[in-house]
């Protein structure tokens, strides 16, 4: 395990097009498979300040489910309003089944 990484969940428990709501320390994060791959971005949307891992994941976006703004997964931008502004995004490792997040934001 790298240092500065944290293991927040098994790569078995998240869905194939879905996303699994975890803290690392004291920061929510969504951790979402889309496409094959994973990611992780601040769980609160910019917008509302909901869960955005209660939202649906579809073509590498998590749509916020309360007022339907989506956001890329791989950079945290918007991609349709009421959002505006984008959400962080973190560093993820796969070791095993093991998923590793840093939360030295990549961006945001």
């Amino acid at each position: 395990m790298s240092s500065g990484f944290t293991k927040v969940c098994r790569l078995s428990d998240l869905p194939e097009e879905g996303a699994l709501g975890v803290e690392v320390g004291e920061t929510p994060v969504a951790v979402v498979r889309s496409q094959g791959e994973v990611y992780a971005i601040s769980d609160i949307c910019s917008h509302a300040e909901v869960n955005l891992s209660e939202g649906e994941v579809e073509d590498g976006t998590i749509e916020c489910w309360l007022h339907g703004s989506c956001f890329e997964l791989a950079s945290g931008k918007p991609i349709n309003p009421p959002a505006t502004r984008p959400v962080a995004t973190y560093a993820v490792q796969i070791d095993g089944d093991d998923v590793l997040v840093s939360l030295e934001t990549e961006n945001g």
